[in-house]
């Protein structure tokens, strides 16, 4: 069976680049300490090699379907929900009020990795579930809470977060589903939800629908958007539950993704759904950002993961392939020696160390956001106010980074195999089939590039890009206390500078109002800058692992800590002077996709 993730490199980042035992200091997280984090990790790769990653293939090769009115979906759920309610899974990072385990966020997104990594297919339902009932737990009255969440939690009911719809996409202010208020207090909940994940399937009894929906009446656009609980089946007086008029009407057949099923829903066919309103009227869509920012660091974990998995195919294919002979230093491959690894090739390296400085990395920012969100659980004040800042900056770059670049990562994988890879016996062309919706889910490419330059960059007159500095100025002047490691922090320091240049020439453009060429070559912004913050992770590894060496510290043996440092290198000569290029575009004069009214362009 193939490796599918490190176990090392994630202790390595959890515990010692991102310290996060130091949460434990918190009286929210007091009754876990490192060997009981250490035991939650190892007993979720135990679940992953029983339950994940045996059915990844299968899952492909059997894709949800929709037949008779109902989602047919793979039988492992089942398994996977009675599982999931009995560890505590779903509620792992609850408060213990709401029947939760008040986990730590970093020590459950780096189980999920673990999850994610075996099979891409399945955490999705058990997230979106959890997600729905924190919503709940967060936002609803006590009734709601009482009448949702046990049953969630227990892994009896799956949650969906159902937003979209078939005019608006991802333009919410334009929603027409509808709630009107019945006597009976609850409301009558009339539309159509397209896109909702994990909506509907044979693994749970009943279904959760955290629906948008707009009340009669309401102001027009985002304004007038209310959050509703809908479920499927409604509870009655006597605890029997009756069909709510809310049903799945056909599952999208997906390229990848395939086991995870995408549902269409129709609510109130027979003007019998009811819905019930979470906290205000109209303030839905902010409610519902709580959700929606959670997702999007699932979504940028389950790219991370997915590309790590193809990482190590990749890598033991490269190990275990002969083909070809070295180069000698006459330029010539001498034929009486025999075949050699491709592994030995310098391309498949180069290809190999591309791959692990993308996943790596990745995964390393997005537990420096877990890490940020628990502190901002936990804090009072200006700090609580600084890592809630910090998590609002990183969370569109650790969403797309991940779902862009993981998806070349895969790309590289699939080209070490060769026309191998191509072939539907081995798991890249999977991989990276499974991963190409990633850059689409929670929010598009350009949406995340929208909201970094547009609302995270100049929110609080610029105070998250400040603290970001002030954290990377941090780990360089650390770097250059090690001699090996000072000419990088050199470099990471110079990066910076990039970023303010850009600034400084798109500035002037918001200041007059110009908020379309502002933010035209948003999508060029974000590649640079999650260029640099990834730099910046690598740097904080290699400080790790020279302090680590410079120390005799043996948790890991030399060669792990010298491959973070080789890998570091690697990103710093053949990924980080990009951004050069797309800070030449950002400051260049050539508005060539801005729409002139006067002008026609043809395609």
């Amino acid at each position: 069976m193939a490796r599918y993730m490190c176990m090392d490199t994630l202790k390595f980042l959890l515990f010692d680049v991102h310290q996060t035992q130091e949460l434990l200091s918190y009286e929210r997280f007091a009754d876990y300490d490192l060997d009981s984090m250490n035991i939650i990790l190892d007993s979720a790769k135990t679940w992953a090699d029983q339950d994940f990653y045996p059915f990844y293939r299968e899952m492909d090769d059997q894709p949800a379907y929709f037949k008779n009115g109902k989602v047919h979906s793979h039988h492992i759920l089942d398994k996977i929900f009675k599982g999931a309610g009995e560890k505590g899974w779903i509620g792992s990072y609850f408060d213990y009020d709401d029947g939760g385990n008040q986990m730590p966020h970093s020590l459950a997104n780096a189980a999920n990795h673990i999850l994610e990594s075996a099979n891409n297919h399945i955490p999705g339902y058990l997230g979106l579930t959890s997600g729905a009932a924190h919503l709940i737990a967060t936002f609803g009255t006590q009734d709601l809470k009482k009448k949702f969440i046990p049953n969630m939690i227990a892994g009896k009911w799956g949650g969906t977060m159902a937003l979209t719809e078939p005019q608006s996409g991802s333009s919410l202010s334009d929603i027409i589903t509808s709630a009107k208020l019945a006597e009976e207090g609850y409301y009558l909940i009339k539309g159509q939800k397209i896109f909702i994940s994990g909506g509907d399937h044979q693994g749970v009894e009943n279904f959760v629908h955290l629906t948008l929906a707009r009340i009669q009446g309401a102001p027009a656009g985002t304004k007038g958007i209310s959050l509703f609980v809908v479920p499927k089946h409604r509870l009655n007086e006597d605890e029997s539950m009756s069909y709510n008029d809310v049903c799945a009407v056909a599952d999208f057949q997906k390229m990848g993704q395939r086991g995870y099923s995408t549902v269409h829903l129709v609510y109130g066919e027979q003007n019998d759904c009811h819905g019930y309103l979470v906290g205000e009227p109209n303030k839905g869509l902010q409610y519902m950002f709580q959700m929606m920012n959670g997702a999007r660091i699932d979504v940028g974990m389950t790219a991370a993961s997915t590309a790590t998995a193809a990482y190590y195919h990749s890598l033991q294919y490269a190990k275990e392939r002969p083909q070809g002979r070295k180069i000698q230093n006459t330029g010539k491959k001498d034929s009486s020696v025999g075949q050699t690894l491709i592994i030995n090739h310098p391309d498949v390296r180069r290809m190999l160390l591309f791959q692990k400085s993308i996943v790596e990395a990745s995964l390393s920012l997005l537990l420096e956001c877990s890490k940020l969100s628990d502190i901002t659980i936990c804090e009072e004040g200006e700090n609580k106010e600084n890592s809630h800042l910090l998590l609002e900056l990183l969370t569109p770059v650790a969403k797309t980074y991940p779902s862009e670049m993981g998806r070349i990562a895969i790309n590289n994988g699939l080209q070490i195999l060769g026309g191998y890879g191509y072939c539907m016996d081995f798991p890249l062309q999977q991989y990276l089939r499974d991963i190409r919706i990633m850059s689409i889910y929670e929010g598009t490419t350009g949406i995340q590039s929208l909201d970094l330059l547009g609302r995270k960059i100049p929110a609080n007159n610029g105070k998250a890009l400040q603290l970001l500095f002030k954290n990377m100025l941090k780990t360089i002047n650390l770097a250059k206390e090690l001699k090996s490691l000072s000419p990088y922090a050199d470099e990471l320091s110079k990066k910076i500078n990039e970023i303010q240049k850009a600034l400084e020439y798109l500035a002037p453009y918001a200041l007059q109002g110009d908020y379309e060429n502002y933010l035209a070559d948003a999508t060029i912004f974000m590649e640079m800058t999650s260029n640099i913050i990834i730099g910046h992770q690598w740097l904080k590894m290699a400080v790790s692992a020279q302090s680590a060496l410079n120390n005799g510290k043996n948790t890991f043996d030399v060669l792990f800590y010298e491959s973070k440092i080789q890998t570091m290198k690697f990103y710093f000569k053949y990924e980080l002077p990009k951004t050069k290029a797309c800070l030449e575009t950002l400051l260049h004069s050539d508005k060539l996709t801005m729409v002139d009214e006067e002008k026609e362009i043809i395609f």
